[in-house]
């Protein structure tokens, strides 16, 4: 009988250890099972249309249902006093606005270098585990962010902590260390892609502090371009609900009371610095999208390095295109994806990954929603021929992309020796003190010198300092070179630039007075 017990008590102690050891071995080659937060899937959306009348109570409704999921966002963070004092024009403006003076050391001194700002804003509860979404921008930089909930006295606050956010949709998600001790409620997501100018919409949010607050109005428009970071912009709905300081966050909703987009900035004139009537929203589908990696904390984007523009309507000709759809290659950064491609500026792309690119937008939508390390066939139109070109894309560093487009300055280049009637430019020969300043190898080119207001080339974004490399399918060695080629274009054509500009190429078109 012993030696039986014995037998199963070993048979046992072997099969757990090997369960160990296999779980172990599993782990060690990425076998084991992604953790929740890794598989964590994105919230549901109904996309049902809209139906039904607009009564009475139906905004009432609607703000009974979600108000209990906003809450209030108080930040605290880290400034240096100096910069906020010059900001805002000096002490006695600072003081104005702020309501307070400026804490200066004993005896009179130099203030201290860095000072606890306050801040507010807004967000909504999209998780009954204590998820909050608001804008990036509301808690980015803070040390400290206190949430209040719908219902409860206004000095009961609760921790919270920012799990992932992300710049390029002003998106942030947080979570509470405290938790209250009643069941949270939780948004419906709507979906955004239905909405259409004149659709009713509410807002509700924190504006000035005042906790709460429901405005409405209707979508003004969609897609408007809303700059995010160097170089990029996002897409968002336009509304005339009003929307002030402190909204940012908040949710945009339907009729249904589902969130149809993130509140995050206002349109201002000098004289007034509240609503006048012209707010924009995140879209909740590009944010809903998101959720999954915001968990996890770390947002994965691809990359190709090419600016792009859109396509000039007198250029769909001359490019071989036979409508405006596309988006022109301005400049290839070096050592980037489209370089080792064979990507060159002046190619208009015209197809990404199988499906039609209609404009530069969309394109930049495109590459940043395909996976680092995707091979992805391009069509491109190049001198008048199609052809594909194959890229790998590489992942975006945002915070690497921005610091090197605010790096890439130009120096001011020498007097003028050539002047080209009919684009406005003056132009000079490359000398050794001009390739000095401007960083460059060779001496190769025509540096512009000036540009005059208001003409084709200043229309066209170019700067003193661009150097002409190529007009058209012509290389340029010299500004004689330069004015001879841009002299033959005839008056209402267009000029295909190439351009050196801040150590990269740049393609630019201009249309010849």
């Amino acid at each position: 009988m012993s030696n039986r017990r014995n037998t199963w008590f070993y048979a046992l102690l072997i099969a757990m250890t090997s369960a160990a050891a296999a779980l172990v071995i599993a782990s060690r080659l990425g076998l084991a099972p992604e953790s929740s937060a890794q598989t964590t899937a994105a919230p549901p959306m109904n996309s049902a249309p809209i139906t039904g009348p607009l009564t009475a109570s139906t905004f009432r409704d609607v703000a009974k249902t979600v108000m209990p999921a906003v809450v209030n966002i108080r930040t605290e963070s880290k400034q240096r006093a100096q910069d906020l004092s010059e900001f805002f024009g000096g002490n006695d403006l600072f003081d104005r606005f702020f309501g307070q003076q400026e804490p200066r050391e004993r005896g009179g001194g130099q203030r201290p270098r860095e000072q606890v700002v306050q801040a507010a804003g807004t967000g909504f509860i999209i998780d009954k585990a204590g998820f909050i979404l608001t804008n990036n921008h509301v808690v980015e930089g803070a040390t400290k962010i206190k949430v209040s909930l719908y219902g409860e006295d206004d000095d009961q606050e609760y921790d919270a902590k920012v799990i992932g956010h992300d710049p390029l949709t002003d998106s942030a998600l947080i979570e509470l260390t405290q938790k209250p001790d009643h069941v949270l409620p939780e948004v419906k997501f709507g979906d955004s892609s239905q909405m259409q100018p004149g659709d009713w919409v509410m807002a509700i949010g924190n504006p000035f502090g005042l906790a709460h607050t429901v405005s409405v109005g209707v979508i003004s428009a969609l897609e408007r371009p809303f700059t995010v970071a160097e170089g990029r912009s996002a897409q968002v709905l336009q509304t005339d609900a009003a929307i002030n300081p402190g909204n940012s966050g908040g949710p945009l909703l339907n009729l249904r009371g589902e969130v149809i987009g993130i509140n995050t900035a206002i349109y201002t004139d000098a004289r007034q610095q509240g609503n006048i009537g012209i707010g924009f929203a995140i879209p909740s589908n590009t944010v809903r999208e998101l959720l999954p990696q915001l968990r996890t904390g770390k947002i994965t984007r691809g990359r190709i390095g090419v600016s792009v523009g859109s396509i000039a309507r007198e250029a769909v000709d001359e490019f071989g295109l036979k409508d405006r759809k596309g988006a022109v290659v301005q400049s290839v950064a070096p050592d980037s994806a489209a370089n080792k491609a064979g990507l060159e500026p002046g190619d208009v792309i015209i197809g990404w990954g199988g499906k039609p690119v209609s404009s530069r937008d969309e394109l930049v939508r495109m590459v940043v929603n395909t996976r680092p390390g995707t091979t992805v066939p391009v069509r491109v139109m190049r001198d008048r021929m199609e052809r594909t070109i194959t890229i790998t894309v590489d992942e975006l560093d945002l915070e690497a992309e921005t610091n090197t487009a605010r790096s890439n300055g130009r120096e001011p280049a020498d007097p003028v020796q050539e002047t080209s009637s009919g684009f406005g430019i003056t132009l000079q020969n490359i000398t050794p003190e001009i390739a000095r300043r401007l960083r460059m190898e060779n001496r190769r080119g025509a540096v512009v010198t000036d540009v005059e207001q208001g003409s084709p080339a200043a229309r066209a974004g170019m700067q003193p300092g661009d150097v002409i490399v190529r007009v058209g399918r012509q290389e340029v060695e010299t500004a004689a070179d330069a004015q001879r080629e841009l002299a033959r274009i005839p008056s209402g054509g267009t000029a295909f630039l190439r351009v050196v500009r801040g150590g990269q190429e740049t393609f630019v078109t201009v249309t010849k007075d």
